[in-house]
Order: C-alpha cells, then sequence, then structure tokens
C-alpha cells in the first residue's frame, strides 16, 4: 500500500519494450535518431499544431530551462506560493535563470487568481528600475494541492498575462491526468487556452525519465537547444528519450495511464470521506488525495505498513483545513496502483 508518490511506480510495460527495441544496433547520437524525430511528431499531431519539442530527462530541468528561455536575470516568475518551482526544485528556475526573481501568489487550492495575478503584476511595474520585470506567469496543472484549472481560468490568466506582455507556461508535470479529468484535448488544455510554452511530463505516468518542453511559437524557442546542451540535458544516447515519448503516446497510452490512476484517487477519496472523522481537504480531481484525520489514527496506518506523506499547506479552506490534533497526509495513486491496494488501505483505515 504504497502511495507516496507517482514517482515510486516503476516504469509501463510498452514503455520498457520500446526501450529495448531501441536499443538494438547503432543510432545518431544527440537526439538526431529516428526515435526522437518521431516523437516530435507525434507531438505535433497530438497537440494539433507546428511546435518545437525538445526531450529531456527530469521534470525539474524541463521547468527550469524553459523559464530560462523566457526570462532574464533582472526579471520575474509569477507563482502560486506553494507551487513545485518554489517549493520542490532547490533554486533551480533562479539557477537556469541566472537570477530572475519567483514572485510568490498566495490562493485557496494551489491555484493562482486573476485578482491575484493583476495584484502581483500592479507590484512589477515595467520600467521602473528598482523592481524586477515581468517576463512569464507560470500554472501548474495540476497544481501542488491536486486541483485542477478549467479552460476558462487558464484562458482568463494567460489574457492578463499577454496583455501585460508576460509569457504563460505550464507545468504540466500532471499534464495527463487534468486531460483525463477535464475530458478535453491537449490544444484546448495548452495553446489555445493561451499557453505559450508546456513542460509535458511522462515520468510520474508510466515513463522511466521523460519529459518534454514544447514551444508553441517555435520564435521563442531559438535559444532552447543551447540551454538544455549547457544544462546538461542534451543526452548523448537521446533515442532511448525520443522511444520513451513514443511509446508513452502511441494509441492513447498516456491517457489510459492517467485514466486508470484518477479512477484509482478517486475510489481512494470517496472511500476516506465516508470514516468519521476524515476530511477530505481538497476536492479529488486528478490522483492526488489530502485528508486531514485525528494524529493518532494516521500514526497507526502508517504504522500498520501504509505508506504515504505527511503534508502542510497555507493554500487550504478553512473548513478543511487540518486542525489541532490532526494530520494531513497526500496519498498519490499511479497507473501501477491496484484495486487491491486501495481496497486494503480503505480497509486499514476503517478498523483503526
Amino acid at each position: 500500500m504504497n502511495f507516496t508518490s507517482d514517482n515510486g511506480s516503476g516504469a509501463a510495460p510498452q514503455i520498457l519494450a520500446a526501450l529495448v527495441e531501441a536499443s538494438a544496433g547503432p543510432a545518431p547520437a544527440y537526439g538526431a535518431d529516428p526515435w526522437s524525430r518521431a516523437a516530435e511528431k507525434k507531438l505535433a499531431e497530438v497537440f494539433e499544431t507546428d511546435l518545437a519539442a525538445f526531450l529531456v530527462a527530469t521534470g525539474t530541468a524541463a521547468n527550469a530551462l524553459a523559464l530560462a528561455a523566457l526570462t532574464r536575470p533582472w526579471e520575474a516568475v509569477f507563482c502560486h506560493e506553494e507551487a513545485h518551482v518554489q517549493d520542490d526544485e532547490c533554486g533551480a528556475p533562479e539557477f537556469f535563470t541566472h537570477g530572475a526573481k519567483l514572485v510568490n501568489i498566495p490562493g485557496f487550492g494551489g491555484k493562482i487568481t486573476p485578482a491575484g495575478l493583476q495584484e502581483a503584476l500592479s507590484r512589477h511595474p515595467r520600467g521602473v528600475s528598482k523592481t524586477v520585470q515581468p517576463a512569464v506567469v507560470t500554472l501548474s496543472q495540476v497544481t501542488e494541492a491536486g486541483t485542477i484549472y478549467t479552460l476558462d481560468e487558464i484562458a482568463i490568466l494567460a489574457e492578463i498575462a499577454h496583455k501585460a506582455g508576460v509569457a504563460v507556461h505550464m507545468d504540466g508535470a500532471r499534464f495527463a491526468n487534468a486531460l483525463m479529468a477535464l475530458g478535453v484535448t491537449p490544444a484546448e488544455m495548452s495553446w489555445r487556452a493561451g499557453v505559450d510554452v508546456l513542460s509535458l511530463g511522462a515520468t510520474k505516468n508510466g515513463a522511466l525519465a521523460c519529459e518534454a518542453v514544447i514551444f508553441f511559437d517555435k520564435t521563442r524557442a531559438e535559444t532552447f537547444p543551447y540551454l538544455r546542451k549547457r544544462g546538461g540535458q542534451t543526452i548523448s544516447k537521446g533515442r532511448f528519450l525520443g522511444a520513451q515519448m513514443g511509446a508513452w503516446l502511441e494509441d492513447g497510452l498516456w491517457l489510459d495511464l492517467a485514466r486508470h490512476s484518477n479512477a484509482a484517487a478517486r475510489r481512494l477519496s470517496e472511500g476516506l470521506a465516508a470514516l468519521a472523522g476524515v476530511r477530505i481537504v481538497w476536492p479529488t480531481q486528478a490522483n492526488e488525495v489530502f485528508a486531514a484525520a485525528p494524529a493518532e489514527r494516521v500514526a497507526a496506518w502508517a504504522a500498520a505498513g501504509a505508506a504515504f506523506y505527511p503534508w502542510s499547506t497555507r493554500s487550504a479552506p478553512p473548513e478543511t483545513a487540518p486542525r489541532e490534533g490532526e494530520t494531513m497526509l497526500r496519498l498519490v495513486t499511479s497507473f501501477a496502483t491496484t484495486d487491491a491496494e486501495v481496497e486494503g488501505f480503505l480497509a486499514l483505515a476503517q478498523s483503526r
């Protein structure tokens, strides 16, 4: 019963098979191989537009290098105060942008609001040399609270940003999970809603180590080959990234994997919500469940073999936020989560 992270799951069998196939014989190095070319073509088909796509090995690299392509050192990246780029990437965005400032915006449920973005922009006027200049807003889809921006919410935030001359980046580490939850297309949730650059995550959803940085305006990608190389992400045996991405997208595998993990999280959330003394902190919209429960019960679940992370937040609504004597926990499902694991945890939670 391991619900610590979708990074804890293995790789999907289709991904592993593609890697074995790609390993046979020699191939051009540094991404000049046919697997990488095919993956880039497939991404353009999936997103229904001409684009520039670059494969990297980690989500941190995807986010940090994407922001570096959009930002100069004296500029600002606007993000939610609990965004992954703020709390979980060890300063990589600041490092690769050579010091661009992350400007934190509060908001319930991990989301930036239009009012919050407007207020942050107003505090960073253009042309005033004493303040960092506005450059990028980054939106996490799925958020760190497991919530999802609707298409309208993305479009409104993108319109505000673009009117201010600010680019829109999306951290799509769980992009496929959000697609399945909203029932929309990749194009609708990205460039058609106003997203300029997307970090598309495959690793959390069945890949071994593979992410894509996608530029919907190819002119913004002109510096990225150099940023990627300088950042140590131009993989010499790039075919293994291309093979993963190609297999992940083939026949909608990425969507099937996300659909499974979302369904497992819904079952887990519904079961926990039915227990006396347990509250779901935010609506379970993708593959993360956040719950508050008496601390002694949570400790008993862990002692009995359930694996999950305790959590803290500033963006929970008062009515569901953890109270004195309670622990907030995060449970994450994956493509590999089984019905037996979900039912086993719910039985454990009910008995203790």
